[in-house]
């Protein structure tokens, strides 16, 4: 912080002669809609881990870097003091004082000290400051000093009023009203200064002076040197800034002092009292009453405001000019010309007389686009034109409107070219007078203007388009002018050109191009994408060794010589101040560049090396567990649940153009994770030792030192010690389960086995019975069909015995007829008569009928419920036919003869409704 703050005093030693309460290093203001509580703040205290605690109307009010949070009083009164010292946050308010610390959930729990006050009048007590002095906290009200140590409170009874306490070299130093000063020795207060010159004076401050003296400081009468008990007034330029404002509050570090108002704000000086800066509501403060400050190791100083909170940066080597007012308007364009700061903007041209107040020149209303120092005069280009600057005064030279650029054509003299919103002017100086003539060819407008040489140049149209332009001799006129968006160029939209190292380069919305000579187009540029960003642009490239970049998050200034060399300043500084798109930097000084901004400009000295820092390592000022907070120590020594969900929130020193990341491993860099809203959640966590680490980054991936988390997440009981026993038990639960539930399959597969095997056994069983009835019935059968073969054959005897009868007894009968006359007539006819009834005998056939019905069962039924027209004799025939039995045999059985037999076969067919099939073959099925 000690080299940052020379730089910044060397750079100030610059100014201190010419700049006055317009300008300041930079500063931050922090309202009431910012931190939402009071509008006053008494008192600010800042630990070492950056936390800032801040004595606010409505209560302790808690700044991370990030977000406010407010803790009220129990009593609900208003906070005078605080104090941090060693986790602890001591207040002090209304009749009331203690101290806040955070409890085993990390959050803030009030203690109250005044409980410890036994037996002594405590009534209309306030507490306005809080001092550390030897172990011990003191807390001061206006009548009386209370010591807090080992936990107890010994109370001094000053003789008069107490205006403040302060240590010095260890000693402890009580100012009173009408007393003077008082040190504090074995808890009792010995006169230090009686000197009536600080009789009803207020002291504000005491602190040591060039080793030797004391430098005290009242509220109305300026500051005093005290040394060899001499009591002076301080000759420096600030004591009538100070009595005339009322000094309030005093801080200072190794080079300069810083002096809090209650009417017009903060002076910075030097050691010497030499006013360097005044940071007050005209510059933007937001109120001119210093109740408060703090300076931390950072070199952040933090002011408590009558209405809101402010931060100054005095490590930074920016001095900003702001006009809180709004006349100046947006600026594009600043120049130091003949020791005079001009200033051109949106509204018109100023510049900042001897005591720098902004001065409007006449005439000048409109845009200013550009101010140059030719030829040992000041060109403005203005929106109607272009005008020379002479004695603060304007003299139009050029009508053409837009003066955006003008370039000096090389190696010859007295000769330039302007970029203007109706094409290219040429200006020549012959004499003490300008020539300026339009060259006509083309009335684009050019807003950017290069020379590749005497005779060539590139220009970029404002919106759409690249030229390549050739002039003549005497640049009276353009010879030829060449549209090269078709060239390869990537984009014909916001091309801007720059001649970089010699070389014609060009930045398109698509990145980094430049142009080669030999094949005539253009081609990409990698080295410069790499260099500098795809989406990075050059605001200046004037500055013979130094190139200005516009970058994403940043303005950075690069050297052509000094390798390795760069100076940034950060978007913590410029947020929403740039002129977007018609960002400016401008050669002020010999070392010192000047950037626009859109409520002013900034100064910032190149020839101090300033390279970007490392943002402050992050700390956890938050830790959740399952909703539950907690504190890092017992984290440290807890086992998580698993499953549980952990929320983590970051913080850093206020103020600064950062962000958080998180990794599981340091080693790989692309694990590096971004936190969004300083807070990471784990939700779900799985069982394992775990280790987070966090880092604070910066745009330029320039990462902070590294800090680190250390947890355990135990596993689910089903894989925890008390899970396995479960296990175990479980397993010999389900061994014995297998075991009987196996017994009892192997006792059911044998009930199983015996019922198989007698049903087996009785299907077995069935089997043979069904096997031995049907051996009976096959016995059964071959005996009926034994039975039925000898009836057929029987039958077929009897037939025949029948046949050869009826044979016999008709040759008997035919030799009776043949030898009737050798018979008695009645003889012969009684004999014939029996022949003829033997021939005929129904009985006979009732027996061949009964026989027959007895071999083929239903044979006669079934033919006549078929055939019911098959007379009696239709059906012997069909008896014979089915015998296998011959026309001659069938002859006598029918007492027919053979033709009979046939003729009646031939009527059977026809009743049987048979054609060619055969009359036996048809008999068969039945």
């Amino acid at each position: 912080m000690r080299k940052s703050i020379y730089i910044f005093f060397i750079l100030v030693n610059f100014f201190c002669t010419v700049l006055n309460a317009q300008f300041s290093p930079y500063f931050k203001n922090y309202s009431i809609a910012d931190y939402n509580a009071g509008n006053q703040n008494w008192g600010l205290s800042k630990t070492a881990n950056s936390q800032l605690y801040v004595a606010n109307n409505s209560g302790l009010l808690t700044f991370d870097g990030i977000k406010w949070t407010l803790s009220e009083m129990p009593n609900k009164t208003v906070m005078r003091s605080v104090l941090h010292k060693e986790g602890r946050i001591y207040v002090g308010s209304y009749e009331e004082f203690g101290y806040w610390q955070k409890d085993e959930q990390g959050v803030l729990e009030y203690h109250s000290l005044s409980d410890l006050i036994k037996g002594q009048p405590f009534q209309d007590e306030e507490f306005w400051q809080i001092t550390e002095w030897n172990d011990a906290i003191i807390f001061r009200s206006f009548f009386n000093i209370y010591i807090y140590k080992d936990d107890k409170i010994e109370i001094i009874h000053p003789p008069s009023t107490t205006i403040s306490c302060h240590v010095v070299d260890n000693q402890f130093y009580v100012a009173t009203l009408r007393h003077g000063v008082f040190s504090l020795k074995n808890n009792k207060l010995i006169p230090f200064i009686t000197d009536e010159v600080l009789t009803e004076k207020k002291v504000s401050f005491i602190t040591n002076y060039q080793n030797t003296s004391l430098l005290i400081g009242t509220a109305l009468h300026g500051c005093f040197i005290y040394e060899n008990k001499k009591l002076i007034p301080w000759q420096a330029p600030i004591n009538t800034e100070l009595k005339k404002y009322q000094l309030n509050n005093f801080s200072k570090n190794n080079d300069n002092f810083m002096f809090g108002t209650i009417q017009n704000g903060l002076y910075i000086t030097n050691k010497k009292g030499e006013i360097e800066f005044q940071v007050n509501k005209e510059n933007g403060l937001l109120n001119n009453t210093i109740l408060g400050q703090t300076l931390t190791n950072d070199g952040k100083l933090w002011l408590g405001l009558n209405s809101g909170i402010a931060q100054i940066d005095m490590s930074s080597n920016l001095v900003f000019y702001n006009d809180s007012s709004g006349k100046l308007g947006a600026v594009y364009d600043i120049i130091n010309f003949r020791n005079t700061t001009y200033i051109g903007s949106n509204t018109g041209l100023y510049y900042l007389d001897k005591e720098n107040k902004l001065k409007f020149i006449a005439h000048s209303q409109g845009q200013v686009w550009d101010l140059k120092e030719i030829n040992g005069q000041l060109f403005c280009g203005h929106n109607n034109g272009t005008y020379l600057v002479e004695h603060n005064k304007l003299k139009l030279i050029s009508t053409h409107a837009g003066g955006w650029v003008i370039k000096k054509v090389p190696e010859r003299q007295n000769i330039y070219v302007q970029g203007t919103y109706v094409g290219l002017v040429s200006y020549k100086k012959e004499g003490s007078t300008w020539q300026v003539k339009h060259l006509g060819a083309t009335t684009n407008p050019f807003r950017f203007l290069v020379f590749e040489n005497k005779s060539t140049a590139w220009a970029a149209h404002a919106y759409k388009g690249l030229y390549r332009i050739k002039f003549d001799v005497n640049y009276d006129s353009i010879v030829s002018i060449k549209n090269y968006s078709t060239k390869g160029l990537n984009s014909e939209y916001n091309v801007r050109v720059y001649k970089i190292k010699n070389d014609i380069c060009f930045k398109t919305n698509e990145g980094w191009q430049k142009y080669e000579a030999l094949r005539d187009s253009i081609v990409d540029a990698p080295i410069l994408n790499n260099e500098f960003g795809k989406h990075a642009y050059v605001i200046s490239e004037e500055n013979e060794n130094i190139l200005s970049l516009k970058k994403e998050l940043s303005i950075e200034f690069k050297s052509f010589n000094t390798i390795n060399y760069q100076m940034i300043v950060t978007d913590e500084y410029l947020k929403n101040r740039l002129v977007i798109g018609y960002e400016n930097i401008s050669n002020f000084n010999d070392n010192q560049l000047a950037l626009s901004l859109n409520d002013g400009f900034l100064i910032t000295d190149t020839s101090k090396k300033v390279l970007n820092k490392k943002p402050l390592k992050p700390f956890i000022d938050n830790f959740k567990l399952n909703g539950k907070n907690r504190t890092l120590d017992h984290i440290n020594n807890e086992d998580f649940k698993y499953k549980s969900n952990v929320s983590i929130g970051l913080t850093v020193d206020g103020a600064a153009n950062h962000f958080f990341e998180y990794s599981f491993d340091t080693i790989t860099p692309t694990k590096w994770i971004a936190i969004e809203n300083e807070k990471i959640e784990l939700n779900n966590l799985t069982e394992g030792d775990y280790t987070l680490y966090f880092r604070s980054n910066n745009s330029f991936k320039n990462p902070s030192e590294v800090i680190s988390l250390n947890f355990n997440v135990s596993p689910p009981w089903y894989r925890a010690k008390t899970g396995y026993v479960l296990y175990m038990l479980l397993g010999l639960l389900i061994m014995a389960i297998f075991y009987f539930l196996h017994k009892g399959k192997i006792a059911k597969e044998q009930r199983l086995l015996q019922l198989d095997l007698e049903k087996k056994q009785a299907i077995i069983l069935k089997e043979a019975e069904i096997e031995n009835e049907k051996r009976l019935i096959s016995i059964r059968n071959e005996g009926l069909k034994s039975e039925v073969k000898l009836k057929s054959k029987q039958l077929a005897n009897n037939a025949m015995s029948l046949v050869k009868k009826n044979e016999t007894l008709t040759n008997l009968k035919r030799e009776f007829v043949l030898n009737r006359n050798s018979f008695d007539t009645e003889l012969y006819q009684k004999l014939l008569k029996k022949i003829d009834g033997s021939l005929g005998q129904k009985d006979e056939w009732k027996i061949f009928e009964y026989n027959f019905n007895q071999v083929h069962e239903d044979f006669f039924i079934g033919l006549k419920k078929q055939f019911p027209k098959l007379t009696h004799k239709d059906l012997k025939l069909c008896a014979y036919i089915k015998m296998n039995m011959l026309t001659k045999e069938i002859a006598p059985l029918m007492n027919i003869s053979e033709r009979g037999v046939e003729t009646h076969r031939y009527r059977l067919k026809k009743k049987l409704n048979l054609d060619k099939e055969d009359l036996q073959t048809f008999l068969k099925i039945y």
